[in-house]
């Protein structure tokens, strides 16, 4: 949601949130306590992810939508967001980021504090090249990954592939035809609030911010 803000845009404030321990103003704004939450500045609140994407596109992508083309075009660029939102996240991104990150400051059941759980964590990583291979065919076949045009099927992809790559959990050798696209992405001046974040007690791979990697 940040990426496509940036690509529409709008600036935005941005507050912290603990996803393991939502505060009462998440609540307030979403009662399943989850994120993202958008607010306008007239106090008026969209929740979740999917709800957020059809909202901005909406109100904000007359000129530069990022649902782009005909209804079959749109329902690929939905089907592809669906894919790393859900798939690659319940696959990869969780579990690595769960065990390598917020194990640092939440405990599993049965499992201490900073003790991640690195058979989980490899398992992750395992997945990791299945989906990288079929992001680099996508992206061999069109120009963006759902089609001629930039769409939210790229930010979402990643967005995603950049908390790995943070980590430095890519061996971007094997993947040319994914680092290729990814670096087309990372070189766009949206992405440019990805870049500069940090983890606090985690430094970012040494390539992480390069655009030229």
């Amino acid at each position: 949601m940040r990426l496509a803000l940036a690509e529409y845009g709008v600036a935005a404030t941005l507050i912290e949130e603990r996803p393991w321990q939502p505060s009462d103003d998440l609540i307030d704004l979403n009662p399943a306590g989850l994120s993202p939450v958008y607010v306008e500045d007239n106090g008026a609140a969209v929740a979740g992810a999917e709800a957020l994407t059809e909202y901005l596109e909406e109100t904000l992508g007359g000129d530069r939508p990022l649902i782009p083309g005909n209804a079959l075009a749109r329902a690929e660029v939905r089907r592809l967001v669906a894919w790393f939102d859900i798939k690659f996240y319940a696959e990869v991104t969780e579990p690595v980021l769960t065990e390598k990150v917020i194990r640092r400051f939440v405990a599993a059941p049965g499992n201490g504090r900073g003790s991640p759980d690195m058979q989980r964590m490899r398992a992750g990583l395992q997945m990791l090249k299945p989906h990288l291979d079929y992001l680099a065919y996508l992206a061999e076949q069109r120009s963006w990954l759902a089609g001629s045009e930039l769409s939210l099927a790229d930010l979402a992809a990643a967005a995603h592939i950049s908390a790995i790559d943070y980590l430095g959990e890519i061996n971007w050798a094997d993947h040319p035809v994914a680092q290729t696209w990814y670096s087309r992405i990372k070189s766009r001046p949206s992405f440019r609030v990805l870049l500069a974040d940090t983890i606090p007690g985690v430094a970012p791979a040494a390539h992480y911010a390069e655009l030229d990697f």
